[in-house]
């Protein structure tokens, strides 16, 4: 009976001993699996970031205003005389950039489902640019008393241009952006060999 009890006890410590090598030795890869992923994930991360100008959605325009000014002489007794009515036709074109912060971007890979999930922020107007030396303000009447301030004409191309950044934006021109990034987005991360790709907006 000593003699078995001898021959089992070696044998315990060593089961012992060896089912603690493979806790170790499964915890530190874990451990090194979860490092490496992290890694991977920080890694990717950077490399969307250089993708801002992909991800911009750009819109040109072209577009002419009929801008409309009077001039009226007040005399005593005499109905006021006008003297410098000037109709400007205003031609100018630009661009409307709308696009997402990719510096906020958070990434994220579950191990276990194998799946890449991608927080972005919603796509917002980022430019909407008059290009000025571009612009052609064409007298119509032909008045040689009327002179035309330029503050005018800025102010009415300013106004004019934002009234269109409205109508694309009730048009879907951010949704559109959206659907840009989220396809560039997914495209670049199948080719760094992810499969499973989730991409959530906020």
């Amino acid at each position: 009976m000593v003699k078995r009890l001898k021959w089992i006890l070696p044998t315990i410590l060593i089961a012992l001993i060896f089912s603690a090598g493979v806790y170790v030795s499964n915890k530190y890869d874990l451990v090194q699996t979860s490092t490496k992923i992290t890694s991977e994930t920080s890694l990717l991360q950077d490399h969307l970031l250089e993708l801002s100008e992909w991800t911009t959605l750009k819109y040109e325009y072209s577009n002419v205003i009929i801008s409309r000014t009077e001039k009226n002489l007040a005399l005593p007794g005499i109905s006021d005389i006008n003297y410098g009515k000037t109709i400007k036709l205003i031609e100018y074109s630009g661009y409307l950039k709308a696009g997402t912060d990719l510096s906020k971007i958070q990434v994220s890979y579950d191990a276990l489902s194998k799946e890449l999930l991608i927080k972005i922020p919603k796509s917002q107007i980022l430019d909407n640019v008059v290009e000025t030396e571009k612009t052609k303000v064409e007298d119509v009447t032909g008045n040689l008393f009327s002179d035309y301030p330029t503050q005018i004409v800025f102010d009415e191309i300013n106004a004019n241009k934002k009234q269109l950044e409205e109508e694309k934006v009730n048009q879907g021109f951010l949704e559109e952006a959206d659907q840009r990034v989220r396809q560039l987005l997914i495209s670049f991360s199948k080719a760094k060999g992810y499969e499973d790709i989730v991409i959530e907006f906020f």
